[in-house]
């Protein structure tokens, strides 16, 4: 199947070494990729263009930035996929998810991964999210 319009994939994380290694996975994937290091370059962003799906770092600016521009972007674009990628766990300790319905409330996420995803996983969830 050919694909005449690539699908979009928004990526905004403030630590650069991730948001490059990030998005070339996923340009190798076939997508376009916009990306952003913060979460006013994301807004302005997402303001401008609608992505096909985005993937948002959880701590950035502030501890909840991920938290922040994931529900803006859901206000505007409910129907677009979203991610939260997030070393959050590691670095300290605090768990999130989306397994109960309360998180769900408020985690504005279709998807939240825990860093250091490998790419062929990355690609199956998007293809998921994304139902190609």
């Amino acid at each position: 199947m050919i694909n005449e319009h690539k699908k979009t994939i928004l990526i905004v994380d403030d630590d650069m070494d991730s948001l490059d290694q990030l998005s070339l996975h996923v340009r190798n994937m076939g997508f376009e990729v916009i990306t952003a290091d913060n979460q006013k370059s994301a807004e302005a962003l997402f303001n401008k263009q609608k992505p096909d799906l985005a993937i948002f770092d959880l701590m950035m600016d502030n501890p909840d930035s991920g938290f922040i521009i994931s529900y803006k972007f859901k206000k505007k674009y409910p129907d677009v996929p979203v991610i939260i990628a997030t070393a959050v766990t590691a670095e300290t300790g605090m768990v999130f998810g989306l397994t109960s319905e309360e998180d769900r409330k408020w985690i504005k996420a279709d998807m939240y991964l825990d860093k250091g995803i490998r790419p062929e996983q990355l690609q199956m969830h998007i293809h998921k999210l994304l139902k190609i």
